[in-house]
Order: C-alpha cells, then structure tokens, then sequence
C-alpha cells in the first residue's frame, strides 16, 4: 500500500475513489472523474455500494477497477442512518485492503455524503497516501433539510465534516458556495480548494427529433429529472401540477417525471391522493436514450428543489442537463440555480406551490420565449458549464494534491 512518487504529469500514478451514495457508473459525477483521471494516465479503482443493472462484486470498465457491495436497506430515521453509515464504512474499509494488495493507491479520493471515510484516509496516509476530499453535498445541510432542526446529530455531522477537512490534503468543491464554505468552516487556504463542478459532457446529451406519442395525447409535456428523496421538492411540482390542471383549467398538459429515489413510493401515493394518475407518469430510473428522448420533447423542465440551507447553495446536475438539451426551465429561485441557469430559467417565488404553476403556464402559454431560453441555455452549457471545463479542473486538483 505504499505510495509511488508518480510523475508530475500523473502517468503511472494510482488513485482509489470511494463512494457510498450510488453505484459506479450510475453515479455520472463518479464516473466521469474516473475517465478522465484514466484518461490522464492514472490506474483508478472504485468502490461503491452495488446498483442495478450494475450488480457485480467486481469489474473493470473502460480501464476502471470497480469493486461493488451489497447496499444495505434505505434510511429513514436518523438512527437508520448510523447503521447505514457504519455498514457502508466496514464495507469499503474492507475492500480497500483488497486494492491495497492487488493495484495498489497513491491518492484515496473519497466522495460524500457521509463524511466519514476521513478514518480510512487518516489510516493510509500514515503510508504516504494523499488524501482528496471530493465534497458533494453539505452533510450538515442534508440533515436538517430532512429532518428540519440541527440539535444533537447535526453537532455531530459538523464534528465529521470539520474531521474530514482536516485529513484532506485537497478538497474538491462543485461550486463557489461550497468552497466559501470550506474555506469557513475548515479553515482551508483557497489555494486548498479546487472547484469542479458537476455536469454531463459534451456530446452525452445533443437532443433528439421530439416524439409527440411521450407526450401521450396532449399538446404539452412538462418534464423532471433527478433524484426523488425529501429535500428534491418533486411534492412541490406534484402539487404545482395539481394547481394547473384542477383550478386552472389547464387539462392540455401532461407531466413525465424520471428518477427513484427514497418518496418515489411516496410520491406515487400522493399523485393518487391527488387525482392526477391520468396526467402523471412515473418512469423510474431508465437508460439515456430514454431520458434524452423525453426531455427532447418536454416543452418545459422542471427544478422543483425548494429553498433550504442546502439546496440554496448546492448545483442541481438536472439543471445542467436540462441545458445541454437546450430545454427551457422552470426553477425555485435559489442561489447556485440561478448561477447555473441565468437567464434560461423562469424563476418562482422560493417553495409557492401557487407562483411555481404560474410560471409553468406563462412558459407554456408563450412558445416564442420557450425558444429563446432553450438557445440560450444550449449556449451556456456549451461555452462553458459541460464537463470539459471542469475536467481540467479536476486534473489541477490532482496537481496540487501531487505537490503537498
């Protein structure tokens, strides 16, 4: 397990990246890092919590070792979580010493949530590793955008986040709010804290000839994509759906929503309670083509993230890819949103349900502004938020780590 000085350039150095919140290669950001660090001539192993379709203990992908667990049952508590938190760290601390044995790690590049993988970190680096700190999400924000308070377990998730930074010899923020706060709350020099941000790259989402069947018998498809657990607001366009059809009129209309998550079985029943089974479907998580197809037809997407500590300072990866797609979108107006969009989205007053429908219909009711925005999203993406960019900034990161 000892660490091998490498080259300046990266040839020949090797990195373990580990990842608890989803499989690899579903997890895009993930899986895009790992290319590009194989790409720049690292040998990259994973490890990660099995998925499907990708249910094999063991497998090399395009040059990248992936070594998978069996995942434990979701959370829902807050003690559920521990559980889930120490099972997952005994996992890939297990597995580590199996890649420690066969290729070996100069660079354990450890993503959350949670933040406690600095254990692990602190553990190799008594052997030379370097230690990266990928940082996701705000674990701490995470908590309370759950459970809505702080109290005793947000103290604690504080203590794991302030541990984390002291281990990294580098962290990775995915954007300016996320490295303000490192810089805060870890007391890290900014030369410490390298922005990559999330977003699919050039050429995955180009646009495809819009299908009239997905719109399924109506004039209008109004789109999400992403993850359906508490915090992403997928309530909040149900809702918003809701307002438009039954007290607005407006019965031309019928939505897609795309992803699974911790509400999917939760959301399903309240489209029931809601009456809108006829106007809302569900696809669960289906492949790109799939994706890429639907969201080339909707005539408008949809960010429903309400505003709270977390999401307000957090880049939705659904926002970048509804831009690749040149999709004009429909956003909560939140601070790294309204970064990431700009003048492509149509911005709702924070968490009304009622402004959110309004700006909904004002899109669907105006084709020639949809248009617009959609071109100057697709723009936007191109010039300068696609992975390309970022990738860079990833190798920097590397760099910077390789000089410590």
């Amino acid at each position: 397990m000892s660490a091998s000085p490498g080259s300046a350039s990266g040839r020949g150095r090797r990195a373990l990246i580990l990842v608890e919140n989803l499989t690899v290669p579903f997890d895009r950001r993930v899986w895009l890092e790992s290319k590009a660090l194989t790409e720049a001539g690292w040998s990259v192993s994973v490890i990660c919590p099995k998925g499907p379709p990708w249910n094999k203990p063991y497998e090399e992908l395009e040059g990248v070792a992936i070594h998978r667990y069996d995942p434990p049952p979701p959370a829902k508590s807050a003690l559920s979580y521990l559980w889930e938190f120490a099972y997952c760290w005994l996992q890939t601390a297990r597995l580590s010493f199996v890649v420690a044995g066969q290729r070996g790690f100069d660079v354990i590049h450890a993503c959350n949530p949670p933040d406690t993988f600095f254990l692990i970190g602190a553990f190799y680096k008594l052997f030379g590793v370097k230690f990266l700190f990928d940082q996701h999400d705000l674990s701490p924000e995470v908590y309370v955008s759950r459970f809505g308070k702080e109290g005793f377990w947000y103290q604690g998730l504080r203590l794991l986040e302030r541990l984390t930074y002291a281990t990294a010899d580098v962290v990775i923020a995915t954007n300016e709010s996320y490295k303000e706060t490192a810089q805060r709350r870890g007391g890290l020099a900014p030369e410490d804290v390298v922005v990559v941000r999330s977003g699919p790259e050039t050429g995955r989402f180009v646009g495809m000839t819009p299908n009239p069947a997905l719109k399924r018998g109506r004039p209008f498809l109004v789109a999400y994509l992403g993850v359906m657990a508490p915090q992403d607001g997928v309530d909040y366009l149900l809702r918003a759906a809701r307002e438009l059809i039954v007290l607005r009129g407006a019965r031309d209309v019928a939505f897609t929503l795309i992803g699974s998550g911790d509400s999917y079985d939760d959301l399903v029943q309240l489209t029931k309670e809601l009456g809108l089974e006829d106007v809302v479907e569900f696809t669960g998580r289906i492949p790109d083509a799939g994706v890429e197809a639907i969201l080339s037809t909707a005539d408008v997407c949809v960010g429903p993230d309400p505003k709270n500590p977390l999401n307000d300072v957090s880049t939705m990866n659904k926002i970048l890819e509804y831009m690749a797609l040149g999709r004009p979108i429909v956003a909560f107006d939140l601070r790294e949103t309204r970064y990431s969009a700009g003048e492509g989205a149509l911005y709702a007053r924070p968490n009304e349900v009622t402004d959110l429908a309004a700006c909904i219909e004002e899109l669907l009711r105006d084709p020639a502004r949809r248009a617009a925005m959609g071109e100057y999203n697709r723009r936007r993406f191109q010039n300068g938020m696609a992975w390309d960019y970022s990738r860079v900034r990833l190798l920097e990161a590397y760099e910077r780590i390789g000089t410590r």
